[in-house]
């Protein structure tokens, strides 16, 4: 079985970060989420990975490599625009020639993953499997209406009054018939080629269409606030590690990683957090669920709850908290009399104290 991970898309809920990479390589826990992706798809045995990119491919060339660093091998696959999943299908036919495949949306966090339902697909070998989820409100979601079994007897878009809560998430596994039905759909109103609609012909056309619900946490890491929520799930299930150097008049509170190179001086972590490879931490408190790239500087400063990507510097602010502080960005206090000094490029947002 291969793999076809999507990560294309223009990412416009997570600008302005999606302005300088893909939001698939925003970090969680210090680690681009597409390399969780590919750790998970690991996890199902599957080593042959096609990425589907979008406008900025050498970003995420530069991230993976060739993917033997982390026991993969990838192939690039260029997408020339956002036209819908079954289009990415359909523009990776020669990757995935006749192989069944599992496709995993490249934003997708599946913390449990989904080894179990992989080796069942394995098994039995339907026309497609889909992974759902039981969720509060199925308005916002693609929808899978099943029968007792399991079986697939509709797709529904975002129903405005749904029969069921089973959210699709991101995962599907195929058999070599989707490339069938991809060719038999048309483009959506939106002008994109749906999966769903390429599913949902398998349906009517007969064949054996199943869902498996899925239990454990999920989170498409699309906006702000769901990266900082996935941060904080991959930071609880972190193991204490020091590497790095932490001197006496520090303390580390909790679960606490300390990459090689970083240096912990005259400071308080408490966990879970992680300090970056070469960072810099001096005179300040870190709060938990914190996560500090690689290189970064922190001076007399207060965070929690924060994702500091690399080679940011904090110096002399407090009560940083649920924020994320762009690569290279530099964040100082100013006299106590002074007004607020701001550059905030296109897309930001900054919140103040009144």
């Amino acid at each position: 079985m291969k793999a076809l991970v999507l990560s294309g898309g223009m990412g416009l809920r997570l600008r302005p970060f999606s302005h300088s990479t893909p939001k698939q390589l925003i970090p969680l826990a210090n680690k681009p989420v597409l390399v969780h992706v590919v750790e998970a798809l690991k996890s199902l045995d599957v080593t042959e990975i096609g990425i589907v990119v979008g406008d900025r491919p050498e970003k995420i060339a530069e991230a993976l490599g060739d993917g033997s660093e982390l026991g993969v091998r990838l192939t690039y696959i260029q997408q020339d625009a956002p036209r819908g999943l079954a289009h990415c299908v359909a523009i990776s036919r020669d990757f995935l020639g006749d192989d069944d495949f599992v496709m995993y949306l490249g934003d997708n966090l599946l913390t449990e993953g989904v080894v179990e339902m992989a080796r069942e697909f394995r098994a039995h070998r339907p026309a497609a499997q889909l992974v759902v989820h039981q969720v509060a409100d199925p308005r916002e979601f693609g929808v899978a209406e099943v029968d007792r079994t399991g079986r697939v007897l509709r797709l529904v878009e975002k129903p405005e009054n749904p029969v069921s809560d089973l959210a699709l998430v991101g995962v599907y596994f195929f058999t070599p018939v989707i490339h069938q039905a991809v060719a038999a759909v048309e483009a959506s109103t939106r002008g994109e080629l749906e999966i769903t609609d390429a599913i949902q012909w398998l349906v009517a056309s007969g064949a054996d269409v199943q869902a498996r619900t899925y239990t454990g946490y999920w989170k498409d890491a699309g906006r702000i606030e769901d990266v900082l929520a996935c941060n904080r799930e991959l930071l609880d299930r972190l193991k204490p590690a020091v590497d790095g150097e932490v001197d006496a008049e520090s303390e580390l509170i909790g679960t606490v990683v300390v990459e090689a190179g970083a240096r912990i001086v005259r400071s308080r972590i408490t966990g879970p957090a992680v300090v970056g490879a070469g960072a810099l931490i001096e005179g300040s408190s870190i709060g938990p669920h914190t996560s500090i790239g690689e290189d970064c500087l922190l001076r007399e400063a207060q965070l929690s709850d924060t994702i500091v990507l690399d080679r940011a510097t904090v110096q002399g602010v407090r009560s940083i908290r649920g924020s994320v502080i762009g690569r290279e960005a530099s964040i100082t206090s100013a006299d106590a009399d002074a007004s607020h000094r701001l550059i905030v490029g296109d897309h930001a947002r900054v919140e103040v104290a009144a």
